[in-house]
């Protein structure tokens, strides 16, 4: 079973799950690694507390490490929400604590969540390309993580906005940022969270996959973005099938930052 590289647990201010019942359902699907990466979105205008409580975290899910060691391979990593302004505040956080995976994500733009009416309210017919030139306006200044997380994440929210999508009408902004991952050895993400919550593909879509391979890339990382068990490894089989019908042979577990190449 693939190893899962993007979860959450109690530490994330929008999970209430138990590390141990992320680690036990792993187990039992026969995984021989995880990694836990916990939200960090400083200074946002939210209800939920993103903020993530570093002591705590680092602490309680090293000891989880320890206890299991026996049965599983813990990663301890983070998924750090990007954003330009506060840019050197992110880069100096990426190298304080000794964290093995950081995963980059755009979940704000202009301060407002696509997971909320009010942000296509805001933008309407343009919601999408200003999600991708906040996504390539980050990549622009930021190399501080080790893979950027689910790349169109916005049309999991666009459904009911009577929006279009597709790979060829943001190419424009998707292949820069697709180069950008290419020549600094950024991992591009293959999340399964979208079909999880009813897309027929994972994030990034199939097209920005294959975009991606006839541009170079190699690096990938597999997460199912799992607030709960009910969702851990969810259509992994289906990810690995689609990467290798791409021409993808291997994806990337990241110890220490570093990532070591396993096959698909």
């Amino acid at each position: 079973m693939y190893s899962d590289q993007h979860l959450h647990c109690i530490y994330s201010g929008d999970s209430e799950t138990p590390a141990e019942d992320q680690v036990n359902k792993a187990v039992s699907l026969g995984m021989e690694h995880i990694c836990f990466t916990d939200h960090h979105d400083p200074f946002v205008n939210s209800d939920i507390d993103f903020e993530l409580d570093f002591p705590s975290y680092l602490d309680g899910i090293g000891k989880l490490r320890t206890a299991h060691a026996d049965r599983i391979d813990i990663g301890i990593g983070l998924e750090l929400g990007l954003q330009t302004h506060i840019k050197d505040h992110l880069v100096s956080l990426s190298e304080a604590y000794p964290l093995d995976f950081i995963i980059g994500s755009i979940h704000f733009v202009d301060g407002l969540d696509p997971y909320y009416p009010e942000y296509f309210v805001k933008y309407g017919k343009n919601a999408y390309t200003r999600y991708f030139e906040t996504v390539l306006e980050n990549l622009k200044i930021m190399s501080c993580f080790d893979s950027l997380g689910h790349l169109d994440y916005i049309v999991r929210y666009g459904k009911g906005s009577d929006l279009t999508y597709s790979y060829e009408e943001y190419a424009h902004l998707i292949d820069p940022i697709l180069r950008i991952l290419i020549d600094r050895g950024i991992a591009l993400e293959c999340n399964t969270g979208g079909m999880s919550r009813g897309l027929p593909e994972p994030n990034p879509c199939y097209d920005i996959f294959r975009r991606y391979r006839q541009m170079g890339g190699e690096l990938i990382t597999l997460g199912s973005d799992a607030h709960d068990p009910s969702t851990l490894g969810c259509y992994f089989e289906e990810a690995g099938e689609m990467l290798r019908s791409i021409g993808f042979t291997h994806y990337a577990v990241y110890h220490g930052r570093k990532p070591h190449m396993e096959r698909l």
